[in-house]
């Protein structure tokens, strides 16, 4: 499964952060603009954008714009990030939770090495879990 994020407007500024924050490489950033058959994109939205796919690894995320008018605040979910290593845990979590929202401070807990919880400056809901070995 493969996380979609929607953003108000900064999901270009948010793939760029999270591309230079998790090492990855934004492999698409289409535009409404970009369209090959037009339609009905208002000028301020021209911008926005329609599709974006990061890949970290093997891995994807992938996000846009909400459509004007219809941007709702993520909730319900957080997007999980399992790294091995506590240095890269902490590492992740302090880079992703700047200027955002901690939900639970980076931390050892029962089942991990280190277990955070935070919204991020986009308000995007991530979780940090570096497991203890088993």
């Amino acid at each position: 499964m493969t996380p979609y994020l929607t953003f108000n407007g900064q999901c270009e500024a948010a793939f760029k952060f999270y591309e230079t924050a998790l090492g990855g490489k934004i492999v698409a950033m289409l535009r409404h603009g970009d369209v090959p058959m037009g339609g009905p994109v208002p000028p301020e939205a021209k911008n926005h954008i329609l599709h974006a796919r990061l890949m970290v690894g093997d891995r994807a995320l992938m996000g846009s714009d909400a459509q004007q008018g219809r941007y709702e605040a993520p909730k319900g979910f957080y997007v999980n990030i399992s790294p091995t290593d506590p240095a890269e845990a902490e590492r992740l979590y302090k880079t992703l939770s700047e200027g955002g929202q901690v939900h639970m401070p980076l931390q050892e807990t029962f089942w991990a090495q280190r277990f955070g919880m935070f919204a991020d400056k986009f308000g995007i809901p991530w979780m940090i879990n570096c497991e203890k070995a088993q």
